[in-house]
């Protein structure tokens, strides 16, 4: 099978590795790819938001499966214009897509499909804002409707910060703080079956202890020895199956990557929301105990078959990803620095732990590899348990040289140390 993965961050990378030890996988190409992504796929030039442009590129490349990364391809409907072309591709339409696409449009898909989430408020002026910011208090959510990196929420004790960013988007969802631990489980759908992946938790905040502003996310792991080994099937029966039945009702069949987060409240599993494609830095983490081989999986949810797929085989290892991000994330940037390191750790650290690249590219002049990006990479490890996949992660870290980088010294420790 000739494969063809659209993107160019860390997700795309963990994709690619998986897929480049997948024996069904003869090619491998990517676009537009990273500097990392260059040493187990072909690099491709592309608008990754160009429908036309990508299905061109799959047909020259005659690619038996085309996989979209990122939620903005899917919610520009690339997905559609490759289907279309009548090459498989996995990842959802984009009027399914916009499950991630726009918030309230996901509130309603739960509503009809009885899924438990938090009350909210879809708001567009001010009056509506105060009003909702009233009904709740404090902790203030507010969560911009539209795409937004990730970025685009505030939780927050401050009134004032919370009308704010509420006035600063066109559209908004203000909702009820949902207490407890957070969870992300990824599925894999066809538009009927549902294939559960293990969980993983993210870190959103910048510094450790869970302190600084929010990001795309510093970190993550899995398994998750503090959660109920019924989670899974439980969320499995209330949240995933039904939100695909209920998609399927409304004529917009969701087949691809279902991401579903959860708050573990008192008050039983709550959805804090959903996305369209894998979370980013989760997949570093799943996919790094997936022993199923990746390819045929997304196949089959392209080909509308995973009825039919053996049960996922996974590894008892943990796994921890901890993202290096170049000075000043998750404000704007600085780029252009060079990376040293990554050799060391490939010579050093391989199997057990190795590099993906999110916002890396090569110098033009040089050839050395230099940020491009917020997150520059995601250090992943495995191990036995947490506390050796966290030792192993972080011994790889220690080096790599990126001149201002940040990164937090705390994913995993509270979960390895059984708190």
């Amino acid at each position: 099978m000739k494969v063809l993965v659209i993107g160019s961050g860390a997700r795309e990378h963990a994709l690619c590795r998986s897929m480049s030890l997948d024996p069904d996988v003869t090619a491998l190409h990517c676009a537009p790819g990273n500097a990392g992504i260059a040493e187990v796929a072909e690099l491709h030039a592309v608008d990754a938001l160009d429908g036309a442009a990508v299905t061109a590129l799959a047909q020259e490349l005659e690619a038996g499966l085309v996989v979209v990364g990122p939620e903005a391809p899917l919610v520009a409907g690339v997905a559609d214009a490759v289907r279309a072309a009548g090459i498989p591709v996995f990842g959802p339409s984009g009027e399914a897509a916009q499950l991630e696409g726009s918030k309230a449009f996901a509130k309603d898909v739960m509503a009809g499909a009885g899924v438990p989430t938090a009350r909210s408020y879809v708001c567009t002026n001010a009056a509506e804002i105060d009003a909702a910011l009233d009904a709740f208090g404090a902790p203030y959510v507010v969560k911009d409707d539209g795409l937004a990196a990730g970025k685009g929420v505030v939780v927050t004790e401050d009134i004032e910060e919370a009308r704010a960013h509420a006035k600063a988007c066109e559209r908004v969802v203000i909702e009820e703080f949902l207490d407890g631990p957070e969870v992300s489980l990824f599925a894999i759908t066809d538009g009927t079956t549902v294939v559960p992946l293990q969980p993983a938790q993210d870190f959103k905040r910048a510094l450790d202890d869970d302190e600084g502003p929010n990001t795309g996310g510093m970190g993550a792991y899995s398994p998750l020895p503090w959660a109920d080994p019924k989670l899974v099937g439980e969320v499995l029966d209330t949240v995933l199956q039904p939100t695909v039945d209920e998609m399927a009702r409304r004529g917009t069949p969701f087949s691809g990557l279902l991401y579903a987060g959860l708050a573990i409240t008192s008050r039983g599993v709550r959805v804090i929301e959903f996305n369209a494609r894998f979370g980013d830095p989760e997949t570093q983490v799943v996919l790094a105990r997936l022993r199923t081989p990746l390819a045929g999986v997304l196949l089959a949810s392209a080909n509308g078959t995973l009825a039919d797929l053996e049960p996922l085989r996974w590894s008892e290892d943990a796994a921890v990803t901890v993202v290096v991000a170049s000075h000043n994330y998750p404000g704007t940037p600085r780029t252009g620095d060079p990376i040293t390191g990554l050799d060391e750790v490939t010579a050093q650290d391989a199997p057990n732990a190795y590099v993906l690249h999110a916002g890396t590219k090569r110098d033009g002049e040089s050839g050395a590899v230099v940020s491009a990006g917020g997150r520059v990479l995601s250090v992943t490890a495995v191990g036995g348990d947490l506390t050796q996949a966290r030792e192993r992660a972080y011994a790889a870290v220690d080096r790599i040289g990126l001149d201002g980088s940040q990164h937090r010294t705390d994913i995993a420790a509270k979960a390895a140390s059984g708190h």
